[in-house]
């Protein structure tokens, strides 16, 4: 079965509310059996637009992935990321 993944990409723009997101979302998180690949660190804008912080979450399946983006758990610490971030999120299914 493949893999399900987040991808994210935000600008925050206020750290401190950003900061209650992460603290709120880490149980949704461990729940679902999330792995970050990637959070924040260096990265190469080479085309498009790209926003300052890229977030590469994998879990076991594209369900589970959905599954903890429509937990109540994360859906009650997504509030504090949408007040404090312009972004993206994209669920995806991996390559077998």
């Amino acid at each position: 079965m493949p893999k399900g993944y987040w991808i994210a990409q935000n600008d925050v723009t206020d750290p401190e509310t950003y900061k209650k997101y992460l603290a709120g979302s880490a149980p949704a998180f461990v729940k679902y059996g999330a792995k970050f690949l990637v959070r924040g660190g260096r990265h190469s804008a080479l085309q498009g637009n790209i926003r300052s912080r890229q977030v590469l979450i994998e879990f076991e399946s594209y369900e589970q992935a959905l599954a903890c983006f429509n937990s109540p758990e994360y859906q009650d610490a997504a509030q504090y990321r949408l007040s404090a971030a312009q972004g993206d999120i994209v669920i995806v299914e991996g390559a077998e």
